[in-house]
């Protein structure tokens, strides 16, 4: 993975706005680390980054689980990542729980664990 700054915005993708974006061209996808996300994000202003997805779960894993301080960035569908353009995807993956333990919520209603949710993350850089 080659992280760089560059004059295009880094694009923050998910599952689905990662379909989107792939329409045409080349392109090279690394694994990242959660620290290597977090750190590519830090290198960039908030002004140089669009949201590209609206999923407050993927949201939390950002600002909560990653630590990344809080920013307001812009959203913008994006169709095609231009030659040169950088993204940083997050992809939920879901499993059905092996277990389906109960528990008693705070107002007694009880909850059951229906799945596992685990999310990783990717470089994805436009070539061509």
């Amino acid at each position: 993975m080659d992280a760089r700054k560059s004059s295009l915005p880094l694009l923050l993708l998910d599952n689905s706005s990662t379909m989107t974006v792939l329409n045409q061209g080349e392109f090279k996808c690394d694994n990242l680390t959660f620290e290597e996300a977090k750190h590519i994000l830090e290198i960039y202003d908030e002004s140089d980054v669009l949201q590209c997805f609206s999923n407050p779960d993927i949201e939390t894993v950002i600002f909560d689980y990653l630590g990344v301080a809080k920013r307001d960035f812009q959203y913008k569908r994006i169709r095609n990542m231009r030659p040169g353009q950088d993204a940083i995807v997050f992809k939920l993956y879901v499993t059905p729980s092996e277990t389906q333990p109960i528990i008693q919520a705070d107002d007694g209603v009880e909850a059951r664990k229906i799945q596992n949710v685990y999310v990783y993350c990717q470089y994805l850089s436009r070539l061509a």
